[in-house]
Order: structure tokens, then sequence, then C-alpha cells
């Protein structure tokens, strides 16, 4: 048994994700979602998925990972401009996906777990089976949800976020100690906190994202190029292997001034940050990796909802914020940024060490469980 209660569910839950990844929404949602799934299989539980087939889906992936798919059709474009915000995300109306999702739900699962930022509590109510209790991941704390449990892992978010909400008897997960990481951010954590300590800036990591379709790699590759850096820096830049800028960076790549590794579809990705001294990258959920395994970060904000995790991040002394991505001053920003970093490496290792364990998805999992048999 392990710190938190369970090692084997009593008995085989069966769950149901419903998350979306494309060009647009990028692939954290799914990949948080795939998370969370292996964990609950690896005590025991059923996991199957629900996921639209829009231009960048990772039905594929799910698919290996051995779960259970139910591919939706693609769509036939945006949704009409409504709430909520991201509507458009989901390429239907909220309704035509709500009877899709229900009729893929073959029977009826303990959980529905819904992430996804195009759907609020009318696709709730007109989804969950009878009997069944869901489960929202969300980040915007900007819309009502009809749930039983809500996580949202950010920074500086707490219960009162969902206020009104949310319904009264909904359990709010929220924080970094409730991130979805793989397990091994958890297991690679004490070692790579301990070889971090008074290494120097010598392996600058970059990543901005799966699919980076604003391209932001490329904008911090030429900044990073006229910035004042060690003369034995290398750098690793990660990225989607479908990203549409992959072929641009590595031809801007082969002009860095220092070694730079263009790596595709990286399958050990915890290593790569505990190999790394600092990282820049953007403000999603691959936050929270870097954080659990206090790597000194330069936070780049490429969306408006990451404004908060960054200022958060940075507020708390685990980040520099160079500020968004689209404005004129960026690079020199950015530069800046690079410059004060080697002297703070160490306050920022520590404090981000302090935010995010490692631990989030056997949390998850546990509060699920105990929920599900109370």
């Amino acid at each position: 048994m392990n710190s938190f209660g369970i090692t084997k569910l009593h008995t085989s839950m069966t769950i149901a994700f419903r998350a979306d990844a494309s060009l647009s929404i990028g692939t954290g949602h799914v990949m948080r979602c795939l998370t969370l799934a292996r964990d609950l299989r690896a005590r025991g539980a059923t996991c199957r998925f629900v996921t639209r087939a829009l231009p960048g889906h990772l039905a594929a992936q799910i698919e290996a990972a051995g779960f259970g798919l139910a591919l939706l059709p693609a769509g036939t474009g945006p949704a009409p401009e409504a709430p909520p915000a991201h509507a458009a995300w989901a390429c239907v109306d909220w309704a035509t996906d709500a009877a899709e999702t229900r009729a893929a739900l073959d029977d009826r699962p303990d959980w529905l777990v819904m992430d996804h930022y195009a759907f609020d509590a009318r696709w709730q109510r007109a989804v969950r089976p009878e009997g069944s209790k869901l489960m929202v991941i969300d980040d915007l704390a900007d819309r009502p949800h009809d749930c039983d449990m809500l996580l949202d892992q950010n920074l500086g978010h707490d219960a009162h976020d969902y206020d009104g909400l949310v319904p009264e008897h909904c359990i709010c997960l929220t924080g970094p100690r409730h991130a979805l990481l793989r397990p091994e951010f958890a297991q690679t954590r004490a070692s790579a906190l301990a070889e971090r300590v008074r290494r120097g800036l010598r392996h600058l990591l970059i990543n901005m994202g799966g699919v980076d379709l604003l391209d932001a790699t490329s904008q911090v590759l030429r900044a990073v190029k006229g910035a004042d850096l060690p003369e034995d820096l290398r750098i690793t830049v990660v990225m989607g292997a479908r990203a549409p800028a992959l072929d641009h960076v590595r031809a801007l790549a082969r002009d860095m001034p220092r070694p730079t590794e263009i790596a595709a579809d990286v399958t050990d990705m915890a290593a790569r940050m505990a190999s790394a001294d600092l990282a820049i990258g953007a403000a999603g959920s691959t936050t929270w990796e870097r954080c659990a395994l206090g790597l000194p970060t330069i936070i780049v904000e490429i969306a408006d909802n990451q404004a908060g995790i960054a200022r958060a991040l940075s507020d708390a002394g685990a980040a520099l914020y160079p500020g968004p991505l689209n404005v004129p001053e960026f690079a020199q920003n950015l530069q800046a940024a690079l410059a004060a970093a080697p002297s703070q490496l160490g306050k920022m290792s520590d404090r981000a060490a302090d935010i995010c364990d490692g631990n989030g998805a056997a949390r998850v999992v546990a509060a699920l469980h105990m929920e599900t048999f109370a």
C-alpha cells in the first residue's frame, strides 16, 4: 500500500475519457488523460477514450497505449460563435458532440472524465449516463460545470475559483500537487534534484509544446542566437513530429552558434529535463513536469490563458517571466532573462521543486476510488 491509501482498486472501476487533440488544441489534454488512465489501469481499472478525428488527433497513441477508443467524425468546421469561449475547438456544436459522445458510451461507466475547454454544464448534463459520476479537468474557471469532481492543477487556483460554477457537492482538487504527471517524473525527482546542485548553466532545454502551431520555437531560437551565453552551452529543442514548423526549426538549428539538437516525439522527457540546467518553455502542462524535477525555467506565455500560470510561477520565484510571445520586445525580454538566469538557478530550482512532487496522479486516483465506494 502506498502513501495515498491504495495499491489495487477494490473492484474494477470503469472510466471513460472525453478529450481531444488537434493542431489548434495541442496535445496536452489527451496526454494528461492518458497519464491518469495508465495509473488507473495499473490499479485494476478499465479505461477507454472518446476523441474526435480532428487534424493532429492522437487516436493512434491512445490505441498504442492499449486503451479502447471511439473515434468521432472530424466535424465540418468551427462551431458557431457561442459560449464557452473555446467552443470552436470542438469543430461541432456542443449538442452534436454530446449526442455522438453519448452514443459512443455503449455502457454505463463508473466515471466519465471530460477534459475539454469547448464544453460546459449543458454538455455534461446531456452526456452523463444515469448512475455515472462525472469528473471535469479544467484550468480556466470560466464556465459552469455539472460534475461530482473537478481537477484544476494550476498554481494559485483553489476551490473558491469555482464558487457558483460547480454544484455544492462537487469535490475540488486544486493546485500542482494534483498535477497529472507520468510516473517517471516522481521516480527521477530525487536524483535530478541532487545532481542539479551547483551544476551551472551548460545545457539549455527548449520546449514550446508538441504542436507549436504559432512556431514559438523559431522566435525563441532567434532570440537565443543573439544572447550572451556560455561558450560550452549545448541546446536541446523538443518538439512533436507533427509540428508544422519542424523543418524550419531544424534549418534554424543548423545556423545556431551553439550545438543545437532537435528531438521529435521523445519518450524520455524526464531524463532530458533532469539533464538540463535551464529550460525555456510554454506555460502549459509541461510546467509541472519541470517543477517536479526542479528545473529552472524561463516561462513563455504563448496564449492568453497561460498568463496566470506564468505570473504565478514568477511570483513564486520558480521561473523568470519575459512576458507574452506576441509583444515586439519579446526577443529583448528573453535575452534579458537569459542573462539573469545563471545567478538564480539554485533559487529557482528549490522554489520549483516545492510546488510539485510528481505524485498528483496517485492522489487523483485515490480521490476517485474513495468517492466511487463511499
